[in-house]
Formats: structure tokens, sequence, C-alpha cells
């Protein structure tokens, strides 16, 4: 395609660096303040790389789903390959299209339905372990809490049971893995495999990470392959990708192609998951009245028992406090893709090659779309407020083919942690103590935010006596 369009606007940067500086420091200011004065379209420059971010609803879904066809990932999602491998984060057509197709059978609703069990008994287990912060008065560092959490009830829902010793050697692993992986994507430099293969600090410690996780991960697959076709084939996510076959080829998952799933599926089964329950954490405690709505909408559905997915639609208002949390805070918050063929977005030319940006973040508080967009307020997302919104100004799963294929499984946990954790405690900051993203791969709160813990039936208790 070619075209006399004009190129978009470009705010002011550094003679050589271009938009480097302010993209390392703030990125989140820079693409949220250049939407604001330039509008929907925007190009920067980022040293050799030009980069279009798109924030516009209609821009979004000519990206991933109208023009998809003309759009690649691009070489961002191959610095995470040493990582997962060729699973469905990475891979690309019709080799993506069929690991697509083999997958999705385990992640229907009916399916997660059978994993809850495990997953409420996980979530209680890990509120036991809070019971010394809340009586000694000692913060908890909650954004951690919320990463062992997410990694263990995937590792059991993956698997069918804790692999003991081994999750807490995984928590590890990951952690390192994706410290490197994060500086790698961030960094200007181009995917360059050789450099990974140096032996810098980073390096080793990253192929080290990689192969604790390759050997319990390739393990686990040996030893259900030993148990012969078939065995656990509905009692976790594993047995289901590993009985999975495709009906018209016969096709199914061979071992390398199990281990690139299950490693993606670990990764964006936790990671992304933690960073969002850690920031609705954040939010309740900043808005208590929200708080104390989605307390009432729990005891009144509950009556203290334990949830189950028949409560799911009863905690509707639980729902929306996690979609309007990962509305202003998204995991992912922005979202890559390279042009194979020169387009036109709003009447601006898109150069072939080039990088193009869309970012949850900006298009979640567009004023088009969300009025106040910084205000906090999960009603939002009920029915009634939300059907007349265009269906691509929300974002927190991707969209179009390539949507977040796990989106129930973590609305599912979401859930059930958010309600069992209101039975309980209630979360409260450590005054001094600042809350700031630090954008990332993941919109990750920076540090591990540290929170009171305090029983819920004492503020109760409290409030009687004053009341």
């Amino acid at each position: 395609m070619t075209t006399s369009a004009p190129l978009p606007p470009m705010p002011p940067g550094h003679w050589l660096w271009g938009h480097l500086p302010e993209r390392a420091s703030d990125p989140l200011g820079l693409y949220l303040k250049s939407r604001e004065r330039l509008g929907d379209v925007v190009r920067y420059r980022m040293g050799y790389i030009y980069v279009e971010q798109l924030t516009h609803p209609d821009h979004v879904k000519h990206v991933l789903a109208d023009a998809n066809a003309r759009y690649t990932k691009g070489t961002v999602f191959d610095k995470t390959r040493p990582l997962v491998g060729n699973g469905l984060l990475t891979a690309e057509g019709d080799f993506w299209k069929r690991q697509r197709r083999l997958a999705q059978p385990a992640f229907h609703r009916e399916r997660l339905a059978a994993l809850s069990g495990r997953m409420t008994d996980t979530i209680t287990e890990t509120l036991q372990t809070w019971e010394p912060a809340a009586n000694s008065g000692q913060p908890l560092p909650v954004f951690q809490e919320m990463m062992k959490l997410t990694l263990t009830v995937a590792v059991r829902s993956l698997f069918g049971v804790d692999v003991g010793e081994h999750t807490r050697t995984m928590g590890d692993a990951f952690t390192t893995a994706l410290s490197v992986t994060n500086e790698r994507i961030i960094s200007p430099l181009p995917y360059l495999p050789w450099l990974y293969r140096l032996p810098t600090r980073d390096n080793r410690a990253f192929r080290k990470a990689v192969d604790t996780l390759d050997s319990i991960v390739r393990g686990i697959i040996s030893q259900r392959r030993a148990k012969g076709p078939g065995a656990d084939a509905g009692n976790d996510l594993l047995g289901m990708l590993m009985a999975a076959s495709d009906a018209d080829t016969g096709d199914s998952f061979n071992d390398a192609q199990l281990r690139d799933e299950v490693m993606t599926l670990l990764l964006a089964g936790h990671e992304t998951t933690a960073t969002a329950l850690a920031w609705t954490f954040h939010l309740l405690e900043q808005n208590p009245e929200v708080e104390a709505t989605l307390h009432a909408e729990v005891d009144a559905a509950l009556g203290g028992r334990v949830p189950t997915v028949v409560d799911l639609p009863k905690l509707r208002y639980v729902g929306c406090v996690f979609e309007e949390a990962m509305r202003l805070y998204p995991p992912i918050w922005a979202i890559p893709r390279v042009p194979l063929e020169d387009d036109v977005v709003d009447g601006y030319r898109i150069p072939k090659g080039d990088i193009i940006i869309l970012v949850p973040y900006v298009t979640h508080r567009h004023p088009d779309f969300w009025p106040e967009p910084e205000r906090f307020d999960p009603t939002r997302f009920l029915p009634e407020n939300s059907k007349d919104r265009p269906r691509w100004a929300y974002l927190p799963f991707g969209g179009g083919q390539r949507q977040c294929i796990g989106n129930n499984f973590a609305m599912m946990e979401a859930q059930f942690v958010l309600a069992l954790v209101a039975q309980r405690y209630r979360l409260r900051g450590v005054p001094g103590v600042p809350v700031e993203p630090e954008p990332h791969v993941s919109l990750r709160p920076r540090g591990p935010m540290p929170m009171h813990v305090e029983h819920r039936k004492d503020v109760l208790q409290a409030r009687s006596r004053t009341g």
C-alpha cells in the first residue's frame, strides 16, 4: 500500500535520542499527555526506531481485528522466546491457529468450573498464613503475596496437585527469569539472540532459572506420559492439553509444544493476575465506600461460606471492582504490533516496519468514553452502564483472535480471591509508603506494596462500640 497521507504529529524530542529519555523516565505520562495534546495518533522517535501510538477504540479495533492480517507481533515478543518458547504468546500464523484451536477447549467455562474447588482451597490456605501479620500488626508485602498465591493456583490448576517444594523453587526461578526478560524487552537494542548467550551475570542467572523451570516442567510431563493416554485428562489443565486433538487432522501436542504452552500459561496465569489484584487492594483501601459495598455484597451472597462457581453471578459487584481496577491499572498496559505494509489510520500514514503501540492505559482513560476517567467507579461495569460503551474502549485481555485465552480463568480467580479476603480481612496501606506504578512489561506496583492486615470482625466490633 502506498499513500500520500501525512505522518502523525510528533511531540518535541531530543535531537539525538528523540523521545527515549521520556520513555525511560515516565512512559505513562508521555503517552497520556501526548494524546491530550496531539490526539489519538501520535508518532515518536525512540533513537533510530519510529513508534506510532494509537489510542482510539476504532484504531484498536482496526489493528487487532479489521486489519489484523497486516500486522505482526514483532520482535518485542521474540525477546520472551528464551523463556516461553513458541507458545500461544509468541507463535504466529498457521502454527498459532493450530495451537489455539487445540488449547481452547481446556478454557471453556464448564471445564474451568471443575478447577474452582482447587482454586478456593488454595486461596483459603494462603489466607491462613496471613494470621500472624493480622495478629502482630506487621505489614504484609501484598504484591509478593499475590505473586505467590497466583503461581500456586496456576501450578495446581495445571498439574492437579501442588508440586511440593518445587512451587517455591519455580516462584524464585520465574522471578529471576521475568526480571531479566523485562530488562530485555524495554532495552532499545533489537532482538539479537547471540547477545543472550554472552556470559554476563544476567544471562547466567536467566539460563539457570530457565533450566530449573525446564527440569520441573519436563519432568512432570514425562511422568504424566508414563501413566498412559487419557490419564487425568479431565482433572487439570495439563491433562486436558495432553488429551486435546484436532478434530480434522488428529494432531495433538508433542512434549516440546506442551512445555512451551505450560511455561506460557504459568507466566500469563500468575503475574498479570497478581498485578491486577495488588492494584485492586490498593484502590479498595483508597475508596472505603467501594470497599463497604463489596463487603455487603459478599456477606449477603455467601453468608460466611466459601464461594463456588455457582455464586459468581451473585458476586457481580466484586467482578466490577476487579474490572475497574484493570481499567485504571491494566496489567498489560501497552500492546506492540508491527505493520507488514504501509497502512492509513485516521488519515495518517503508518509506515511499514514501524512499531505500533496500542496503549490500554491511555485508552482506558479516554475522556470521550470514560467520564471522570481518574475516578475509581466500579459501577461503570454494571450492564446498564456499559451497554453503550464501544467494545474496544476496554481491553485488559487484549482483543480480536489473540485475546487472552485465560481471561475467564483470571476473572474467576479474582472474584474468589476478593470475596475470600473480604470475609476475613481489610487491608490498609502503610503511612508514608507511596504506591506507584512501575511500567515494565506489566504495570506492577513499585516494590512489595506493604499493607496492614486487619481482622474484619475486629473492625465491625469497633464500629458497633463507637456507633
